[in-house]
């Protein structure tokens, strides 16, 4: 068992399909348990955190309808373990004895294969085995009320070896004998849907490789720095906050802390999916989970445990694969009254079959067994969580963090993306893109008072101007300085010259020139004239490009004034732009424009929080640090590349395609395969082959999609 405050996460083995999965849920439900949701893939249970409710009756209940809760303790990374005789044991043990059964038809008539007593002989363990099998999830999902498939297979397997068994007792020492003899078609449907199960567990299990690789990032040793000055090894979860700990070339770092010794090159793209190594050094914050890749660094252990950045986006990622698209609803509703349905059509199909055409007995059970064995239920609970848990689990390892199903929905429908300009399309660093000399002061000059005014101002594009001057220029000794708000800064020098730094307020009484950002003026005449662009973020016009030619509308909605945002979207390729606009008329505007068409949102996540909140889907650029207290839908760690918002886009879209491929397949599955088999075209067994292969071409669709090309 886990539990984060918030919610209870149970272990639970047992469940062969995600018809399992609903008829937990519904038990739980019936419980008065809240919030809950099942997975076959993972094997787990979560559900809202009640005080109220007492844990143990809760696991009790599961335990009743035919599953079991197992300990955290005791999970071994498989949930469909099942002690020590695994469901790949199963399949062995009976094919030992299938395939000799199987092959009885081609000997001659005389053989001993051919003999009744060892013809029950060798399928009494196969029947026997599929029978607990098969019949304790039956009798589970039917406690439940949400039969599963293993209803259907375990009304297969016993009327055909029922009737066999019939035959025997009631005809042995006759021919007649042989006309009910079915001991094949019971033993060989008992093999191969186990045969099934065992390819769609490991098949399913692909699928939740990302959260698994997640965690291995967190599983690693660190060297702690004792206050005598020795080292011990010490687990990723014996650390404490505060410990120092001491990282070299090649080590992980395996807890969040702010460095406090020495520097290094730390290679962050398991979280962030910056391809770039980044140099840090004294005062820097450090992420589990990340490498080191050259120098040697010691922490201050700030984060540790579950507190973790690596341990919120495993967390993050966890809960995303619980939310369900609404596409999903529909596979659901079908899955839960799909069984009785087929069931229904088989004997149907048997009363038609000897009542009415006039067929032979055992040949209308033959058809009516078909029906039974070839219907798929499991397909259609498959197809969209695998293709879910594919897809968000991809873009969690390209640093995209995707907080439910039904937000790659809505991505990958989106008609309109609305940017903000500042801290979204720009870095929010300016740049000095001119200086336009008024005055016989050389240039730099110039910089030199830049720098040495700037610095001493708390504004924005004063640190950024600062930080992009710090190379090229040098302090000058000034004196008298002073910030005066709203205006700019003065100062003076030691030749006594009195100079004004500031915005065109300063200079209006100088200049009708309103064209530059800074104006800078020495005893009251101006000298230069200073224009500044705020940096654009790596790979903006390539992405705006992109989304427009999937048929976006992209859409600038900023604060800004008109020309600076005009001039910004004519140079990436943006379509429409809204400037000027206060907090309430960028709320309004997304609000009318959601109206029109599916509205995404991307901001830094710290301004323009509302509009995000009310968009869609809010996507937020977030530094990697921050990723606990987003509220955003989709958060890119990645701060630096506008590319991730397009690759969200991708990622969503194909992931959508690939449930409507899985759910297209499924339908059109049963459609087609149930009526052949009603029709007497398939014999059981092949119908259990098809069966069998069913979920796996489901699942493999979806597995397909964590190497797929996107573009």
């Amino acid at each position: 068992m886990i539990s984060n405050g918030k919610h209870t996460t149970l272990h639970i083995e047992g469940m062969t399909c995600a018809n399992c999965a609903l008829g937990i849920k519904k038990q739980l439900e019936k419980k008065g348990v809240e919030d809950v949701f099942v997975s076959f893939s993972t094997g787990e249970a979560t559900f809202a955190t009640n005080k109220k409710l007492n844990l143990a009756d809760i696991k009790k209940s599961i335990n009743s309808i035919g599953y079991k809760v197992i300990e955290e303790n005791d999970v071994h990374g498989n949930h469909h373990h099942e002690g020590g005789f695994t469901i790949e044991k199963k399949f062995y043990f009976t094919l030992i004895f299938t395939i000799p059964l199987f092959f009885h038809m081609f000997f001659p008539h005389d053989f001993i294969i051919n003999n009744v007593w060892v013809q029950l002989g060798l399928c009494l363990p196969v029947f026997t085995i599929g029978f607990y099998h098969f019949g304790k999830s039956a009798w589970g999902s039917l406690k439940s009320g949400v039969p599963n498939m293993d209803v259907l297979i375990i009304i297969g397997i016993t009327s055909a070896f029922g009737y066999s068994l019939f035959g025997t007792l009631m005809y042995f020492g006759t021919h007649e004998v042989h006309n009910y003899l079915f001991y094949e078609t019971a033993a060989t449907i008992t093999s191969l849907v186990l045969l099934g199960n065992v390819l769609e567990h490991r098949s399913v299990i692909q699928t939740t490789t990302a959260i698994k690789e997640l965690n291995q990032l967190q599983k690693t040793e660190a060297k702690r720095v004792l206050p005598n000055g020795d080292i011990e090894l010490v687990e990723y979860h014996n650390i404490q906050v505060n410990d120092v700990l001491q990282f070299n070339s090649g080590d992980k770092i395996a807890v969040d802390g702010e460095i406090i010794w020495g520097d290094g090159v730390i290679n962050e793209s398991m979280i962030s999916g910056e391809s770039t190594p980044v140099s840090k050094t004294i005062a820097d914050k450090v992420i589990g989970g990340t490498l080191i890749e050259d120098g040697s660094i010691k922490i201050k252990a700030e984060k540790v445990g579950n507190e973790t950045v690596l341990a919120k986006i495993i967390e993050l990622v966890k809960n995303a694969q619980q939310d369900q698209p609404a596409i999903q609803r529909l596979g659901d509703k079908v899955s839960a009254i799909f069984v009785p349905i087929v069931i229904g059509i088989a004997l149907l199909t048997f009363l038609m079959a000897y009542f009415v055409f006039d067929i032979t007995l055992q040949q209308s059970i033959m058809q009516s067994i078909a029906v039974l064995v070839i219907s798929c239920p499991c397909a259609m609970g498959l197809a969209t969580p695998t293709a879910v848990m594919v897809g968000i689990g991809r873009a969690a390892k390209k640093g995209i963090l995707i907080k439910g199903g039904s937000t790659l929905e809505q991505l990958a429908i989106a008609k309109n993306i609305v940017f903000d300009k500042t801290g979204t399309l720009t870095t929010g660093k300016f740049v000095i893109k001119q200086i336009k000399s008024y005055s016989t002061v050389n240039e730099q000059e110039i910089k030199n008072l830049l720098l040495s005014m700037e610095q001493h101002s708390s504004h924005p594009i004063a640190k950024s101007i600062v930080e992009y001057l710090k190379i090229d220029a040098k302090l000058l000794d000034l004196s008298a300085v002073k910030e005066i708000k709203g205006q700019g800064i003065e100062a003076k020098d030691a030749a006594g010259n009195f100079y004004q730094l500031g915005s065109y307020r300063l200079a209006e009484k100088l200049t009708k020139n309103q064209s530059h950002a800074i104006y800078l003026i020495k005893n009251n005449e101006l000298i230069a004239g200073v224009d500044i662009d705020d940096e654009l973020k790596d790979n903006v016009a390539e992405t705006i490009s992109l989304l427009n030619q999937q048929g976006i509308n992209t859409i600038m909605l900023s604060g800004d004034t008109d020309q600076k945002c005009q001039d910004l979207a004519s140079k990436i390729g943006i379509k429409t732009v809204f400037s000027q606009q206060l907090p309430q008329q960028k709320l309004d505007k997304i609000a009318e424009l959601q109206k029109i068409s599916t509205t995404v949102m991307v901001g830094d996540g710290i301004n323009d929080a509302p509009a995000l909140a009310k968009a869609s889907v809010g996507i937020s650029l977030s530094n990697a640090t921050q990723v606990a207290v987003q509220t955003a839908q989709i958060v890119l760690l990645n701060d630096k590349d506008l590319s991730q918002v397009y690759e969200a886009y991708l990622i969503s879209k194909h992931t959508l395609k690939t449930i409507k491929q899985n759910l297209f397949w499924a339908f059109f599955y049963n459609v087609v395969a149930i009526p052949i088999a009603a029709f007497g075209f398939l014999n059981p067994m092949v119908a259990a082959l098809a069966m069998a292969f069913s979920d796996v071409i489901v699942v493999g669709n979806s597995i397909r999609l964590k190497s797929k090309k996107l573009r």
